[in-house]
């Protein structure tokens, strides 16, 4: 055999290496598309985990969560000094108690899913903080009523997506637990009777096809 034919031979066998590796890729992200491997992962990619693929929405979901304890436990308490209703003061207790423990959960699970969490509220909540700290009496209880009724709404549409489609099963137990809880100080926030259904946002219209 002559250097030339030995050459052509392994010419193919590294074309043919370089094809299986070709092709083992593609398998790899065919069989487990947006997986991407990886500690905590970025806030787009898809990362697996013990109990279960783990996504952006999942991680938005534990941020939100985080932060909603951030701004209410601290109101909650302030309720307790400026409401002039003894009602609102009530429902600031129960926001101050039932956040307290959600948050513990929060971050022994953000822990453990190596999910960075932020340690201070959002602009909108650090705005609102700072307008109820200029209220006392019954302007403060319409004002912590109004925006502490609209922060749940808006929290309780990302909690309830998260747990009708999340595929990671430690998040979906967590988004339980969460929705539930929301769900309870919305109600306990009505319950007041300051309000104002009306500054609500509009709930968006039926799609002309539902589904069933």
């Amino acid at each position: 055999m002559n250097r030339l034919q030995l050459r052509s031979i392994r010419l193919v066998e590294v074309l043919a290496a370089l094809a299986f590796l070709v092709i083992a890729t593609i398998t790899v992200f065919a069989i487990a598309p947006g997986i991407v491997p990886g500690a905590g992962g970025a806030s787009g990619e898809w990362t697996g985990t013990e109990s279960g693929p783990l996504g952006p929405a999942d991680r938005d979901f534990l941020v939100k969560v985080r932060q909603a304890g951030l701004w209410e436990i601290p109101t909650g308490q302030q309720a307790q000094e400026r409401a002039g209703s003894e009602r609102v003061k009530e429902v600031g207790r129960h926001l101050v108690a039932d956040h307290t423990k959600l948050d513990e959960q929060v971050r022994a699970l953000a822990a453990q899913l190596k999910v960075p969490l932020p340690s201070t509220p959002t602009a909108d909540q650090q705005n609102w903080m700072a307008e109820l700290s200029t209220k006392t009496g019954e302007e403060y209880d319409r004002t912590f009523a109004d925006r502490l009724r609209f922060a749940h709404g808006k929290v309780f549409a990302v909690v309830a997506a998260v747990r009708a489609g999340t595929r990671n099963d430690d998040i979906r137990a967590f988004a339980q637990v969460a929705v539930d809880v929301v769900m309870k100080h919305m109600t306990l926030l009505e319950s007041t009777g300051k309000v104002d259904f009306a500054s609500l946002p509009t709930p968006p219209p039926p799609s002309p096809n539902p589904s069933k």
